[in-house]
């Protein structure tokens, strides 16, 4: 779907705005349903089975499926809803951080303890190779 907002120009940034919630809300209702011990044990007895309850697009299956935290956001998943599947794996949300900006844990820890990313580069996807 094409998106015409000024922040869609902002490299590796995807709003969760109304689009978006729209494209993920099953997704995301997956994810919320991990609040629940009983779902967490369906889950974990059955990934393919449980998921079969939810009427997600074959993208945002294999996204759940590999766990590729950074498809899930562009697909519609919140942050808060898809640390949920994250914290089910027992991850950290630094972990998720890493694994979405491809360092470890401890680096990506230790670039947001300094700041983060340099806003050099990352202002516009006009100012290179970085979506």
């Amino acid at each position: 779907m094409a998106r015409s907002n000024d922040y869609d120009d902002i490299p590796g940034t995807y709003v969760f705005d109304g689009t978006r919630s729209r494209e993920g809300y099953h997704l995301n209702m997956f994810c919320m349903s991990l609040n629940s011990a009983e779902n967490r044990e369906a889950f974990r007895a059955d990934p393919q089975g449980h998921l079969d309850g939810f009427p997600m697009s074959a993208e945002q299956r294999e996204a759940v499926s590999s766990r590729d935290w950074l498809r899930m956001l562009q697909l519609g998943g919140n942050i808060y809803y898809t640390f949920k599947l994250a914290a089910f794996d027992g991850l950290s949300m630094q972990g998720i951080g890493g694994k979405m900006s491809g360092v470890s844990e401890e680096e990506f820890t230790s670039m947001m303890l300094a700041g983060g990313r340099s806003v050099e580069g990352n202002r516009s996807k006009s100012e290179g190779d970085r979506g």
